[in-house]
């Protein structure tokens, strides 16, 4: 939200949301989206979102979780006879999705795929997204390790944008720094992926930096694999996709 807020967009405006997975550090955020647009004026739109399994039961039951909260905003507005974060507006329309599910509307398509965020040690599904429209698409990796699905569904595609994690190369590392490793990718393996995908352009997001491993080091690693167009994504980053791909800070 604050982010919105930053780049001037109306917050009613956000009332889709598409998750990759379920960890804290990705839903988190869930609740002030939901609510404050509603609050702010998103009054006739349910937000809705889709993700991996568990994404509608997780809606849910944010909802008991602030039943209070909704309660007492609703009575406040009878009384003073407005509507803010009541009707439609206060509503979420979650849907479980994997892959094979396609997202379509006005021409733009999402689909979602599947990645391998839990290096196996889980039954639970993590997703990546292709969004289509017209002849141009973006894939997000989601949070994953090394994954050849990933690599299938990004085929042809102008924009990747992709994890990566890392730690200083002959760092001791502790078991929780292995931990952590192990459900990310590396530089040497994204240098990988980024050289079978050859897109127009790359974007590192969620960087994970441990240790203190710097982005040059992140960067080196990278570029034992792959020698095309790549950057590290920061917050306000704006990206054209068109006859070239763009990359402009805002």
């Amino acid at each position: 939200m604050q982010r919105a807020y930053q780049v001037k967009t109306k917050t009613q405006d956000y009332d889709k949301l598409f998750l990759t997975h379920l960890h804290s550090d990705h839903t988190t955020g869930i609740p002030d989206l939901w609510i404050t647009g509603a609050i702010m004026g998103r009054h006739d739109n349910p937000l809705k979102i889709w993700g991996p399994r568990g994404t509608r039961s997780m809606a849910s039951n944010l909802e008991k979780a602030f039943a209070v909260d909704l309660k007492v905003r609703e009575e406040g507005e009878q009384r003073y006879n407005c509507i803010r974060a009541s009707g439609k507006g206060i509503e979420i329309e979650a849907v479980d999705v994997d892959e094979g599910f396609v997202y379509e509307e006005d021409g733009v398509s999402v689909e979602p795929f599947r990645v391998n965020h839990y290096d196996y040690s889980s039954d639970e599904p993590s997703l990546g997204y292709r969004v289509k429209y017209e002849d141009r698409s973006v894939v997000l990796s989601g949070d994953t390790c090394f994954c050849e699905n990933l690599i299938r569904y990004s085929d042809g595609v102008d924009l990747l944008i992709h994890e990566v994690a890392a730690a200083p190369l002959g760092a001791e590392l502790s078991n929780d720094i292995r931990y952590i490793l192990s459900r990310h990718t590396l530089p040497e393996e994204c240098g990988e992926i980024f050289s079978k995908v050859n897109p127009r352009l790359t974007v590192y997001y969620h960087v994970i930096q441990c240790l203190g491993v710097s982005l040059e080091e992140v960067m080196d690693r990278t570029r034992k694999m792959y020698s095309g167009p790549l950057v590290f994504g920061e917050d306000l980053m704006r990206i054209t996709v068109g006859k070239s791909v763009k990359v402009l800070q805002s």
